[in-house]
């Protein structure tokens, strides 16, 4: 099996249980509850190495997991279908798909309400009227509002990585010193 088969079956898994939690929390007018607990399942996931241990350790039994993300759950105040996702994923052992379970939904929640996700990388961390420019940029280029997801990558240098659905626009320095060695070893 390679590494992408695995990823695909990953991925299968995640959106099955992603389009159930999406579909229920729909019907019951969760949708809100629901966007702002993944926001939190996800920062928690990027905070605690703990939790990424828990949820991807094979060292863990059921009941050890099920019983330490049903506390994790009630401790972030997670809707009942999640929790309870999150409770039958423990039981059936596919905890490891949380991380792609969150960005389905956070892709669901998204197309539900017209928003397009922007992927941003920076050599540092950009400022909230930095984030309010770029949306507003993206949004007159798109055509519909859009929705950033930020992240630093320090070895850029300086400059953006945009990804917006199958576009990438790189502006780093490191790309332009890439593409300035490679039209140099064309010369020489």
């Amino acid at each position: 099996m390679d590494v992408s088969e695995s990823a695909s079956i990953s991925g299968g898994i995640a959106a099955r249980y992603a389009k159930a939690v999406f579909e229920i929390a729909k019907e019951t007018s969760n949708l809100d509850s629901l966007e702002g607990n993944l926001d939190e399942l996800a920062g928690a996931l990027s905070d605690s190495a703990d939790l990424r241990d828990l949820i991807s350790s094979p060292v863990y039994s059921r009941q050890a997991q099920g019983d330490a993300i049903a506390a994790v759950a009630e401790r972030m105040g997670l809707i009942p279908v999640l929790r309870n996702t999150l409770g039958l994923m423990a039981q059936k052992r596919r905890l490891f798909v949380l991380p792609q379970l969150v960005r389905t939904l956070r892709e669901m929640l998204a197309a539900e309400k017209g928003e397009v996700t922007a992927e941003v990388t920076s050599a540092t961390a950009l400022t909230d009227a930095q984030t309010a420019k770029l949306a507003e940029t993206l949004k007159a280029q798109v055509g519909s509002d859009v929705k950033i997801n930020t992240t630093v990558d320090e070895s850029l240098i300086g400059g953006l990585v945009v990804k917006v659905g199958s576009k990438m626009i790189d502006t780093s320095i490191r790309a332009k010193l890439n593409s300035l060695q490679n039209a140099m070893k064309e010369v020489g």
